[in-house]
């Protein structure tokens, strides 16, 4: 397991009372070609041509269609909803997921999840796996990640206090973004090492943590963190 910057600092445990997971390529395998989906939503010319201005940047494809006329958003979302819908028959849990709830379940710490996918791909990996994320938000909260909303709302619900929860995903620009923006600890799953070297990112990107597995988590947060049960936990105003 390789860790990045953790900002507790020294051997002083950090505390945590609860996970927030990104779902697409984090808690289920990637099955969606997005290169496909943003060449069918843009055309060819405009693809290559935001491509060819941001080398090594991905496209915030939900952002741009914010920009475009009615109409042309209607069939954008079309576009998308299909290859999601495509997506779903293939639908497969990350390894070390099931393992990392249950630890989590074992020791009481809360999970969510923050995903840009619909509330229809959450219902359905829900009940597909058997694996219960509360909340789990979709895209139709609003503003959706990187925006620090979806995870600041579920830190409230949670009456938790944003420096006592991780966000885990694979997407330095949504996942490691958002919680560096709420005031979490942040932990990319890079399987394949595409975002290395860490040292050249800028603050706001860097991970607190890096895993290439979801089955490194677990002993991640046994070494790093004192894990706090609710009946531990007391108020806000104690943290």
């Amino acid at each position: 397991m390789a860790t990045s910057g953790f900002c507790g600092g020294g051997s002083k445990k950090g505390r945590l009372r609860g996970v927030v997971f990104d779902m697409d390529g984090t808690l289920t395998v990637p099955v969606i070609d997005f290169a496909a989906m943003y060449r069918a939503v843009l055309g060819e010319d405009v693809y290559a041509s935001i491509k060819l201005k941001n080398p090594g940047s991905g496209i915030d494809i939900l952002h741009h269609i914010e920009t475009l006329e009615p109409d042309e958003q209607k069939r954008a979302h079309e576009i998308i909803a299909d290859f999601e819908r495509r997506g779903l028959d293939r639908l497969q849990i990350m390894p070390g997921a099931e393992g990392l709830c249950g630890f989590l379940d074992s020791r009481q710490i809360r999970r969510g999840l923050i995903t840009r996918n619909v509330k229809h791909s959450v219902d359905l990996f829900h009940l597909r796996f058997g694996m219960k994320f509360t909340p789990a938000l979709s895209r139709e909260f609003r503003p959706y990640k990187p925006d620090p909303a979806p995870l600041l709302h579920i830190c409230s619900t949670w009456e938790v206090h944003p420096s006592e929860v991780m966000m885990i995903g694979d997407s330095l620009r949504d996942d490691v973004v958002c919680g560096k923006r709420a005031g979490t600890f942040t932990c990319l799953l890079d399987e394949t090492g595409r975002y290395e070297p860490l040292d050249s990112l800028t603050a706001d990107l860097k991970p607190d943590f890096k895993v290439s597995s979801l089955v490194e988590v677990h002993s991640l947060l046994e070494t790093h963190f004192e894990l706090v049960t609710p009946s531990e936990r007391g108020s806000l105003s104690e943290t």
